[in-house]
């Protein structure tokens, strides 16, 4: 695994996406839509997910808040 890059507003997306879709697939979530944003390059776009995803990484948010 790659060293995650700075937070910072400069970072480039395409990294940014594959560090996400790593930490997601640690915490057994799959966000199928994830990827950089079509015409927008700055953003990344997280996509549609169903009720139960959005809830699991609620979940997962919140405990790692907690710690």
């Amino acid at each position: 695994m790659a060293t995650r890059p700075a937070l910072d507003v400069t970072v480039v997306p395409f990294p940014g996406v594959e560090f996400l879709r790593q930490a997601l697939d640690g915490a057994g979530l799959v966000l199928p839509s994830l990827a950089v944003a079509q015409g927008a390059p700055a953003l990344v776009d997280l996509g549609r997910v169903r009720a139960v995803v959005a809830l699991r990484l609620s979940d997962v948010l919140q405990r790692g808040a907690a710690a």
